[in-house]
């Protein structure tokens, strides 16, 4: 899917068309937008994904001006607070899904890649893992209940003496953890 232009997000005082404000727009985003993308494709490995929720962030900045009296002081620090919670509410509704950080590990199919692919998955790997030591021990041991396993929320509960809501916090803190810091080591 092609990004809309600039030019059919609304912008601050867009009433006449002259309007200063969406030229101020424009210029953001031609300055702003690769950047986000690349930001979001940190945390996205999809593309498109990541081209959607950097038009997502710029319609919010666009929604945003409308309803200030000021224009937004620093905006690119204004996108990529957007841009972490859409990824963030994302993550949340994929997480309820069962879809979040579901790659499938197969030995034969790493072996068969090429040099660099293997490196790579060595080093997501490594990322991962770091992660993981960070994380509470009560929090690691759910997660590996829950996704090494195989064990549903209640049998965690049972097994741990939790509640099935408590084994559904810890299972978002170690998700959000994951996705914070996997990309960033």
């Amino acid at each position: 899917m092609s990004p809309p232009s600039p030019s059919n997000l609304p912008a601050h005082g867009d009433t006449d068309g002259g309007s200063a404000a969406p030229l101020a727009l424009e210029m953001i985003y031609r300055n702003e937008r690769h950047a986000l993308v690349r930001f979001i494709t940190r945390f996205r490995s999809n593309p498109d994904d990541a081209g959607d929720l950097a038009q997502e962030a710029f319609l919010r900045l666009a929604q945003s001006e409308q309803s200030r009296s000021e224009p937004i002081a620093r905006p690119r620090a204004f996108l990529r607070q957007v841009a972490r919670n859409l990824l963030r509410d994302r993550a949340k509704s994929a997480f309820g899904r069962g879809e979040l950080l579901h790659v499938p590990f197969d030995e034969d199919a790493i072996s068969a890649a090429n040099e660099v692919a293997r490196l790579e998955a060595r080093d997501s790997l490594a990322r991962v893992e770091a992660v993981m030591r960070r994380m509470k021990p009560k929090t690691r041991e759910i997660f590996m209940a829950h996704r090494l396993d195989g064990l549903s929320y209640n049998e965690i509960a049972e097994r741990t003496g939790m509640s099935v809501s408590g084994v559904e916090k810890q299972m978002a803190k170690a998700m959000t953890m994951l996705l914070q810091h996997a990309g960033k080591d």
